[in-house]
């Protein structure tokens, strides 16, 4: 064979070599292209909602009795005995000490004495005032004889009157022997033991302390740009902000509270003012002086953008949320947070409504990143389906 005709073969059989790899490789890189376009990170994303919100503020206070009684004795004496145990419930009326009645009794008696004497002066002053009116129409009186008579009648019926005071007054002393319950609610203890002598008053040191149960006072302090954004505005529509209640190991607020009255005048020194909240319906644990968490919310709402709290996200000292655009790219916009509602977060700037937040899968998809985007709540394969289209 002749070496040009050796070397034309050559050439023919690496042409075809070439080609045929060539094709090898075209077939192979449509291949990758398109597991490529079907590798699409895929992300899950909420709607970011708008709806009526009101504002919320949490601050710390305490609880405190809506009636507290320091019982003190109202007569002096030896206490003779002890009708309570320690944080016993007692009802109003019901008796919590005796003092020795001994020396209010024979008051008492003495007064009685002295009233049953009154009444019979009394009754001869009534006899002889009515004789000397007889005999004054008869002219057979001096007129200055019946003013005599007349004038000890009215004394005899005024030293009466002074009697039964007396006696209802030494009645009132015995009665007080007795200490009862002022208030329904839970006694403290017996800061005097029985045989000991008790002084009475004011001045006088107490027996016991009784506050009242089932009911609690949660008093709190607001600051003054929390009471012009949430309850100056309630005020103004004639409606009260709603309060919830909850312990320091309490993780919510499960209680429910109303407003009973918030001060007259903003504190200058504190900037802030003092507003008391009412609890009806106060659970045993909650006593006088515990910690209380209060959540004070807004009556008037207004419209926000809300999104999942758990989403939201921080880049130094600027927060941001993860979201899809129209061209399924996802974009890093920085946000201004509102207040927090449950578990859901308002932005008061930074995202539309109806923006598709990212919930799920965002550490696959960096800012710029082509996504497949699937609603949350969508079916397994949806994304796929719809192009990540919500």
């Amino acid at each position: 064979m002749k070496p040009l005709t050796k070397y034309r073969l050559a050439a023919a059989t690496a042409a075809l070599a070439v080609a045929g790899a060539g094709g090898v490789l075209w077939k192979h890189g449509s291949e990758a292209h398109a597991e490529a376009a079907a590798a699409l990170p895929i992300v899950k994303y909420r709607q970011a909602l708008l709806r009526a919100v009101s504002d919320s503020q949490d601050f710390t206070g305490r609880l405190e009795a809506v009636d507290l009684v320091e019982v003190r004795p109202r007569v002096p004496g030896t206490l003779l005995a002890v009708h309570i145990k320690d944080g016993q419930q007692v009802r109003k009326g019901e008796l919590l000490f005796t003092i020795d009645p001994a020396p209010f009794e024979t008051l008492a008696r003495q007064a009685q004495a002295t009233l049953a004497g009154a009444e019979e002066r009394k009754r001869l002053a009534d006899m002889e005032q009515a004789r000397a009116r007889r005999l004054l129409e008869a002219n057979a009186i001096a007129r200055r004889e019946f003013d005599a008579l007349d004038n000890a009648a009215r004394e005899a019926a005024a030293t009466l009157k002074g009697a039964q005071a007396a006696l209802a007054h030494a009645q009132l002393q015995l009665g007080y022997t007795q200490v009862r319950a002022p208030i329904s609610g839970r006694v403290s203890r017996a800061e005097i033991t029985a045989g000991n002598v008790v002084g009475a008053g004011g001045e006088a040191a107490p027996l016991t302390r009784i506050v009242s149960d089932g009911r609690l006072y949660a008093s709190f302090n607001v600051d003054e740009q929390s009471y012009l954004r949430l309850i100056a505005p309630s005020l103004r529509d004639g409606k009260r902000p709603s309060v919830r209640v909850g312990l320091a190991n309490d993780s919510a607020f499960p209680y429910t509270a109303t407003i009973e009255a918030v001060d007259n005048q903003m504190d200058t020194r504190s900037g802030t003012v003092r507003v008391r909240a009412r609890l009806d319906k106060a659970s045993p644990e909650m006593l006088p002086g515990l910690q209380a968490r209060v959540r004070l919310q807004g009556a008037t709402p207004y419209d926000a953008v809300v999104v999942d709290d758990i989403v939201v996200g921080t880049d130094q000292d600027r927060k941001y949320v993860l979201v899809v655009n129209a061209e399924n790219k996802v974009e890093r916009r920085f946000v201004v947070l509102g207040t927090l509602q449950g578990k859901e977060r308002v932005l008061s700037s930074g995202v539309e409504p109806h923006a598709r937040v990212i919930v799920d899968g965002a550490f696959r998809a960096p800012p710029g990143t082509v996504v497949s985007a699937v609603a949350a709540d969508a079916p397994e394969g949806a994304g796929a389906a719809n192009g990540g289209r919500s």
